[in-house]
């Protein structure tokens, strides 16, 4: 698929998965970076220059370092934004629906709409779902192979999120550790 008549490029110059091979019973890992543009506290922040690149070009550069990523796209309503993308080598497979992209949208149906699209397009299913921020790039590869790790080790958890150690008290946030997961603080109902 093309968007903005540019061919969608293979966004990985190496194998995926560590390069084994699709018919293999390996867990398949999708990431989706998601960039609206229609942000009102810093327009455009996706596409704005940092360390001399778009803010949005350092985390699909990133992607390509992670070799438990075996597909990775960009999510977005915006043109603008698919075209910077596809232009830092991401793969940008079609555009989001303009309710996907509203204010108030939450993340999950933007992840759910990108997981649905690519599992159509391709015709198969993946196993695990990651979502890569793309205004927070600064991680490392290790990251992302410790938390897979920790996530395919531990079945019982939903799935696992990158967090640092707070200035505040986490209470406020509502949410507790227990037993190496985060659970709400107040039980719901």
């Amino acid at each position: 698929m093309t968007v903005s008549g540019l061919q969608r490029p293979a966004w990985r110059s190496r194998p995926a998965g560590n390069g084994v091979p699709a018919m293999s019973n390996a867990k398949r890992l999708l990431a989706v970076i998601p960039a609206r543009g229609g942000s009102k506290g810093l327009p455009g922040k996706n596409i704005r220059p940092l360390s001399g690149m778009p803010l949005i070009a350092h985390t699909i550069n990133f992607a390509r370092l992670c070799p438990e990523i075996d597909r990775c796209v960009v999510s977005t309503e915006s043109q603008e934004i698919a075209d910077v993308a596809n232009g830092h080598g991401a793969d940008v497979p079609f555009l989001r629906p303009p309710e996907l992209a509203l204010d108030e949208t939450p993340i999950c149906p933007v992840l759910r709409h990108a997981l649905d699209q690519v599992e159509k397009e391709e015709g198969s299913t993946y196993d695990y779902l990651m979502l890569l921020d793309g205004t927070s790039p600064v991680r490392e590869p290790r990251d992302i192979a410790e938390a897979f790790t920790k996530l395919q080790a531990s079945p019982e958890a939903d799935g696992i999120i990158g967090v640092s150690q707070p200035e505040y008290n986490p209470i406020w946030y509502c949410v507790v550790e227990r037993d190496g997961l985060m659970v709400d603080l107040m039980a719901e109902g």
